[in-house]
């Protein structure tokens, strides 16, 4: 086998300390992709740099005139073509070399692009820079929150991957408070004033690639590639406090490495395009499950986050403010939106995810529809001449896009980059939330191509398309996305092995199979290991399948019912 490395932290720290320790290098990857999401609306504001990228000229009331909105939005959003290509790549890559690799590669990658877009001198070079740093983010989202869901327990899985975002937002915050303070430099004229914020993004994926070599590789990557010592050490590591064995690991490793032969007879052949269209998954049903993170990650920008991460400014100078007023007025948002993702750390395992979707789509959908209210009404007293009448109306709708992203990080923020790393078999994990970050990108890339074009021709009406968003999310996550909190990375095949796409009909197969299959229920038991299905609780070899109609019972192979896993 080979050998782990003697400077590898796992050595030297064991259960929570070393998930910390896991989580906290996974959220510095979350911090820079934060920061680089909210970098461009500060950078979209600065004099030189629009008037360098030839697509506004600043006014006579000192604030952009925007000439060619087409232009504005295709160098946001072409990022975003990169992320998905950089998501195809790194979860192919990270499937086949490993997670560890793969952060460092999207790091060094991410670098590069980085450097480019902090030298560029016109439109052109710009829109190669983003598309190429794109290519970094999108290796790193699809691999980052696979290795922290593999390595975490179940049962504190989301709240692990919520303090991760919270660092996410941070970046968001850390940018803009940056160049709010680089605005002030020679009266916000010089190139500094964005040059500056584009290359602070290279500070902390210097680090991330300097680190991760010295962290754990996933045990369930390393099983699944045959480095079964490897595996059994970093899982003893992360569950085990040293002191008197529980169990919990090797019951935890059996199921992995169970599972692990069960999927390849199906999965080995899972390119992209097959688990696009199911085809050859059998009872994994990779298709649906594509589908159900592509479609929750477009809707995650669909709903409103997008447009209001990067124009707030542009909302802002809606609802009323002025210029001195709106630079510091985003960045406290950004600084309420971080603190409300504490929120989701404490509820997530609580109340699930699902129910996490529905609270934040509600009230979110509800504070669109008066923020873009309220903006109409002071939008009017301005034209009317009633600043009194504009200046309430406008900070109410402030105040509305405040609720807006705090609802926002303490709801839909994390699940749609939660659940992508949680429904997928092992054998395709990398590859399946790699899909997950192509629904991003096609998310944000039309939203970001199109904002400009929204706002510029519906001007606050743009809110009341995002609040429709948020009320259409509601049925969908009703009907159609299972509940996978408190269930083990390897118990969500079970979840998926039914034949249709409705939630009711996925967990009533769920509870069938149990119930036909007692043993999976006393696996639980015994330490959170849920499928067994070489060994029964009397250590017999056992057979199973994901067929609940042909699942009459469990037997050894010495004389009872098999059951065979062909369907698996």
């Amino acid at each position: 086998m080979e050998k782990i490395s003697r400077f590898n932290v796992v050595h030297r720290l064991r259960k929570r300390n070393l998930l910390i320790a896991i989580n906290s290098v996974a959220a510095l990857s979350i911090f820079f992709f934060g920061y680089d999401q909210g970098m461009m609306a500060g950078v979209n504001n600065a004099v030189e740099y629009y008037t360098r990228m030839g697509f506004a000229h600043e006014g006579e009331d000192g604030q952009p005139v925007i000439t060619d909105s087409l232009l504005q939005g295709g160098i946001v959003s072409v990022y975003y073509l990169g992320t998905l290509l950089g998501a195809f790549f790194g979860g192919w890559f990270g499937d086949k070399y490993g997670r560890i690799k793969t952060i460092a590669l999207g790091a060094a990658w991410a670098v590069f692009g980085a450097s480019l877009q902090t030298s560029a001198m016109n439109h052109n070079w710009m829109i190669c820079a983003r598309l190429i740093n794109g290519v970094g983010t999108g290796i790193l989202n699809a691999i980052v929150p696979v290795w922290a869901t593999e390595t975490a327990e179940h049962t504190s899985r989301g709240k692990f991957v919520a303090i991760e975002f919270t660092l996410n937002i941070f970046g968001v915050a850390v940018a803009y408070w940056i160049e709010y303070g680089c605005s002030f430099y020679q009266n916000g004229e010089s190139q500094f004033v964005w040059r500056f914020p584009i290359a602070f993004q290279i500070v902390p994926l210097l680090i991330l690639f300097g680190i991760v070599w010295f962290f754990p590789e996933s045990p369930r990557w390393l099983c699944k590639v045959g480095r079964e010592d490897e595996s059994r050490y970093v899982l003893e590591r992360l569950r085990e406090d040293g002191l008197q064995s529980t169990g919990r690991a090797e019951a935890e490793f059996q199921d992995i490495r169970n599972i692990v032969e069960l999927e390849q007879k199906n999965a080995k052949s899972q390119n992209y395009l097959y688990m696009l269209f199911g085809y050859k998954s059998g009872k994994l049903h990779t298709g649906r499950r594509v589908q159900l993170v592509v479609w929750l990650q477009i809707m995650q920008e669909w709903i409103g986050i997008a447009g209001v991460t990067i124009y707030s400014p542009t909302i802002f100078r809606i609802a009323g403010l002025t210029r001195g007023t709106v630079g510091w007025v985003a960045g406290l948002n950004t600084v309420t939106y971080t603190l409300s993702t504490l929120v989701c750390v404490y509820t997530l395992d609580r109340i699930g995810r699902r129910w996490t979707l529905y609270w934040g789509s509600v009230v979110q959908g509800t504070v669109l529809f008066l923020a873009g209210g309220l903006s109409r009404v002071s939008i009017d007293a301005v034209d009317a001449g009633n600043q009194g009448r504009a200046d309430a109306f406008g900070g109410g709708a402030v105040a509305m896009i405040f609720l807006f992203t705090m609802t926002f990080g303490a709801t839909w923020l994390t699940v749609p980059w939660l659940y992508p790393a949680e429904i997928f078999p092992l054998e395709v994990r990398a590859r399946g939330n790699a899909w997950g970050v192509v629904g991003w990108s096609i998310g944000n890339g039309w939203l970001t191509l199109l904002c400009p074009v929204m706002f510029e021709a519906l001007n606050e009406k743009t809110l009341y398309i995002f609040a429709a968003c948020n009320v259409i999310t509601i049925p969908m996550v009703y009907c159609l996305y299972p509940e996978s909190n408190q269930r083990t990375l390897e118990e969500i095949n079970l979840l998926f092995a039914s034949d249709s796409i409705w939630n009711w009909e996925a967990e009533k197969n769920y509870k069938l199979l149990v119930e036909q299959n007692p043993e999976l229920v006393q696996a639980a038991a015994r330490g959170h290991s849920v499928v067994d299905p070489e060994r029964d609780i009397r250590n017999q070899p056992v057979k199973m399948s994901l067929d609940a109609g042909g699942m009459k019972s469990l037997g050894s192979e010495s004389g009872d019912e098999k059951v065979s896993a062909q369907h698996l």
